[in-house]
């Protein structure tokens, strides 16, 4: 059983409100020209490339209405895919393909869709029906993310993904949110999706929730969510760690997701990441970001600061900080 604290109570532990957020360390700490790297899932993978943090390949960029005819060939031979708009948010706009079945597509939940609904898709993302702003877009493809199979048994239809809040360097919190069929195989939270709060110390699960309520078995396949363990978790927390140094934003939310033949993978970067990671791990941000405030000599390396953080986080057997390894065999268990 999780030891669950009530989100009335998250104020007395130190809550970060969305007001404070906003000013105190999204405007004080994330300089403006650095939005739009992270604003861009193009920008965003191409510059942390260049720090050793890998995301999903890159298999076609649309970026003319004219060019979407050339998708048909691109996709000639493709069994899965992932089409993005550059510029959404909230996971609007994203379209995941899993499979064929004759002429036909297949998307995660099973149901079909043909090319011309893809081409169609396509074109409204160039129009900018999912961009900040509505202002016109481009298409990102990429290849499909096939979780690995042991974390993925965990989530319903869709792909899990790990949230790290990351501060001035320093990751400060991590939460795993996985989908359900109440938020139609998506994980997010505000849909349905299940969020697990995991220490910092260790990678294993704290608390869970859906719908901001504590909940001890996923909804739908009644895994026992307290025996989640993440392995490899240093590495992890050193991918979030190093996109610090590639976008300069001192408050940010790292998604990662664990590819079973890639391992860890860079979704996305979010310069405005939400506060329900609070609620999953059943504590508030506060005190952790006074400590990184606090420090006297900040640390200058990915590694130290991975190193600081788990120590603060109470890991009992920690290494002393070396380079963070550039290869990854999955591990994960549950």
């Amino acid at each position: 059983m999780f030891d669950w604290i009530r989100p009335r109570e998250l104020k007395q532990l130190g809550m970060l409100s969305m007001n404070k957020r906003n000013i105190d360390y999204i405007a004080r700490y994330n300089d403006r020209s650095a939005f739009p790297l992270v604003d861009n899932k193009l920008l965003t993978k191409q510059i942390v490339d260049e720090y050793e943090v890998a995301s999903p390949s890159l298999l076609q960029v649309v970026r003319e209405q004219h060019e979407i005819a050339h998708f048909r060939e691109q996709v000639a031979n493709l069994d899965g895919f992932a089409i993005k708009p550059a510029k959404g948010s909230g996971g609007k706009g994203i379209l995941v393909i899993t499979g064929r079945e004759g002429e036909d597509f297949l998307k995660p939940s099973g149901s079909r869709i043909s090319l011309a609904d893809i081409e169609r898709h396509l074109s409204n993302i160039l129009a900018g029906l999912y961009s900040l702003g509505g202002s016109p877009d481009v298409a990102v493809i990429e290849a499909l993310v096939r979780s690995e199979p042991r974390l993925s048994a965990y989530s319903h239809q869709g792909v899990p993904d790990i949230r790290i809040v990351v501060f001035k360097g320093y990751p400060v919190m991590a939460m795993l949110r996985l989908a359900t069929q109440a938020s139609d195989g998506k994980a997010n939270l505000h849909q349905g999706a299940v969020g697990v709060g995991l220490n910092l110390a260790n990678g294993h699960a704290l608390n869970a929730v859906q719908f901001d309520r504590p909940i001890s078995e996923h909804p739908d396949n009644g895994l026992r969510l307290s025996d989640i363990r993440i392995d490899n978790w240093r590495y992890l927390l050193g991918m979030a760690s190093r996109c610090y140094e590639a976008t300069g934003l001192g408050y940010m939310g790292v998604d990662l997701v664990v590819d079973e033949t890639r391992g860890p993978l860079l979704l996305e970067l979010n310069a405005r990441p939400g506060l329900a990671i609070q609620i999953a791990n059943g504590q508030g941000l506060l005190p952790r970001l006074h400590a990184v405030e606090a420090l006297k000599r900040p640390h200058l390396t990915p590694e130290e600061r991975v190193h600081w953080a788990m120590g603060e986080a109470g890991a009992e057997e920690i290494m002393q900080p070396r380079p963070l390894e550039t290869s990854f065999a999955p591990a994960l268990h549950a």
